[in-house]
Formats: structure tokens, C-alpha cells, sequence
């Protein structure tokens, strides 16, 4: 049994539920959570889930910060809900509903930069995809059907995460390296936003083979920054989905590289 102390300790970004009077509970509070299947993607491995509370806010009492997360922990990882605000990437909602969380995205990108200072990996999911690309200069279509109409459903709301398609690997990329002995590549798809252009310093691994969407990326540099469009904690082997365990193995072999390289102590 591996003892606790020598577990890995990853940080998985928060969810945030704003004040809403129509709440039947903590109306007038803010709520921050985390969906229980990115706990236990993570925690299937073997390492420790964190969520990352946000040290902003009306509460703050202001003596915890980002850094202190970073330094803390072995990695991050960004999940997926809401909305990305197309302020965060210098554009205007085309509709209201589209607006985002632009508190969620403030919190998010400062936990990337901190992750990165401090020469943690950091993976994305879903909207954790789309905030890395803004986070480093790139852009989103606030919508595919109505930006790209020619585009498959993404999204469907009443099937969710039993919406799929296929995946297709970019040859020679660190993901086609990665999940090279997949039988299956087929994927879920919950998404209604997407990559429009690619961030300065990533290169796309991987595409929906129908429409080219962009479905997984990666930082060049030396900082290990990769994501995915769509969720590896909801495939199950019984849905013929593709085996996602080769990039939770990788991620967390890029943290236990990182503590080992700072010396950092369990």
C-alpha cells in the first residue's frame, strides 16, 4: 500500500455557483465544487485530488495565494462547465447567454501562471482546453453551430456525455505517441465552444476527423502544458470509448518529474 505522505497531490480548479436568489440553498453565497468524476480519474492512479479553492473574493481573508497552491502541490489540473467570457480573449458575447464566467476565468488563468512559475504540469479538460488556449493568446468560437454550421453537434443536451465521435491523432505528436496501442478512438463530445486560433507556442494533437475542430493540444516549450476537448473521466471501457489512461499516467509522470526536480518534499 502506498503510504499517503509519498501520494502525489494533484489541485483540480474549482466550479463556481454565483449568488442566485432562485437557489434554494446559500442563495446569496458563492459555491465552489468540483464534478466527482474528475476526483476519481484522478484518484485512480493513486494520486491525492485537491480542489483548489479561489483565495479571491469578498471572504478572502488574503494570507493564501496562488503560489501557495502551486508550491503545495504537484500539478493541476483544469475541468470542465462553464462558458469561457469572450472578454477573456478580446471579443464581445454575440449573445448574452454566451457570456461566461468571467470570475472563473480570472481564477483559472492566475492558477495556470502560478503552476507554470513554478514548473508544475498542468492538463485541461473541455472548457480546461479552451482557457489554456486564451490563457496564452489564442481565440474560441463563443459558438460552433452558429460560427461554424457546417460543423457535427458538439453538444447535445439530452445525450451528453453519450454524444461521440471519432478522434484523429496528429502523426508524430506526443499524444499519437501516447495512445498508439488504442483499439478504440472514439470519444464523447459536450462542448458547444471551441479553439478558433491556436495559441502562439502549442501545436494541435489531435482533430474531429469530420469538420477539424481542434480536439488536443500541447505546449512546445519546456513547461508541460497539454489539454483535451473532450473528458476522459466520463469514458468507461462498457461505452467502447478510448482507453484515456495513457495521458493520466503521462500527466502524472510529469509531476512526480517536477517534485523530484525541485526537491520538494511530500
Amino acid at each position: 500500500m502506498t503510504e499517503p505522505a509519498s501520494r502525489l497531490k494533484i489541485g483540480i480548479s474549482a466550479c463556481f455557483l454565483h449568488p442566485d436568489p432562485a437557489r434554494s440553498v446559500f442563495a446569496k453565497k458563492t459555491l465552489q465544487y468540483l464534478e466527482q468524476s474528475m476526483a476519481h480519474w484522478v484518484m485512480a492512479a493513486g494520486a491525492l485530488a485537491v480542489m483548489i479553492p479561489s483565495p479571491a473574493g469578498e471572504a478572502a481573508p488574503g494570507e493564501v495565494h496562488f503560489d501557495d497552491y502551486a508550491h503545495w502541490l504537484d500539478g493541476l489540473v483544469l475541468h470542465g462547465g462553464a462558458d469561457v467570457w469572450p472578454g477573456s480573449y478580446g471579443e464581445q458575447p454575440l449573445q448574452a447567454h454566451w457570456s461566461g464566467d468571467r470570475i472563473r476565468d480570472e481564477y483559472e488563468q492566475a492558477l495556470v501562471k502560478a503552476f507554470v512559475a513554478a514548473g508544475k504540469p498542468v492538463f485541461g479538460v473541455c472548457r480546461g482546453l479552451q482557457l489554456i488556449n486564451v490563457a496564452f493568446g489564442g481565440t474560441l468560437y463563443q459558438d460552433i453551430g452558429t460560427q461554424r454550421p457546417e460543423a457535427l453537434v458538439h453538444r447535445n443536451a439530452e445525450s451528453y456525455d453519450y454524444n461521440f465521435h471519432q478522434l484523429e491523432l496528429v502523426p508524430h505528436t506526443r499524444l499519437a505517441e501516447l495512445l498508439a496501442g488504442a483499439s478504440s478512438h472514439k470519444i464523447n463530445s459536450i462542448h458547444h465552444q471551441g479553439i478558433k486560433d491556436l495559441a502562439p507556442g502549442f501545436v494541435v494533437e489531435a482533430r474531429c476527423p469530420d469538420d477539424g475542430m481542434i480536439e488536443a493540444i500541447r505546449h512546445t516549450g519546456a513547461a508541460y502544458v497539454a489539454a483535451v476537448q473532450w473528458h476522459p473521466e466520463f469514458h468507461r471501457p462498457e461505452l467502447g470509448t478510448l482507453d484515456d489512461s495513457p495521458l493520466l499516467h503521462d500527466f502524472l509522470a510529469a509531476a512526480q518529474a517536477a517534485r523530484t526536480q525541485t526537491g520538494q518534499t511530500p
